[in-house]
């Protein structure tokens, strides 16, 4: 089982930047595919970001050309770069870790973090 831990969260104003990070347990980290997720209040969970094992992206449409989410292996890390933050953007934050590598969107995750606030005010 891998332990996730995700950081960075808070209360920004509309057009403002964050940082999320992962932290994450494991000797095998670098072989993982790790996505991040979001829910708003009354709405499903939804797939935001997702990074392979070796290095392949993925977004989902609504974040495109606004986030950036990378790894750093060394440090079993995956980061979240929010920029341009808009109130549609508010929600729970969780990572999630894909021992199969992939990261992407239908992959079924086998580890959760619990999550980070993050909240975005017009």
């Amino acid at each position: 089982q891998v332990q996730l831990a995700e950081s960075g969260g808070g209360l920004v104003q509309a057009g403002s930047s964050l940082r999320l990070s992962c932290a994450a347990s494991g000797r095998t980290f670098s072989t993982y595919g790790v996505a991040w997720f979001r829910q708003a209040p009354g709405k499903d969970r939804e797939f935001v970001s997702g990074v392979s094992w070796n290095g392949n992206t993925y977004y989902s449409d609504s974040v495109k050309g606004r986030f950036t989410i990378s790894r750093d292996n060394n440090k079993k890390t995956v980061y979240l770069q929010m920029n341009s933050l808009n109130p549609e953007d508010t929600g729970v934050y969780c990572c999630a870790v894909d021992q199969f590598g992939s990261g992407g969107a239908q992959v079924k995750y086998s580890d959760w973090g619990q999550g980070t606030q993050v909240t975005v005010s017009s």
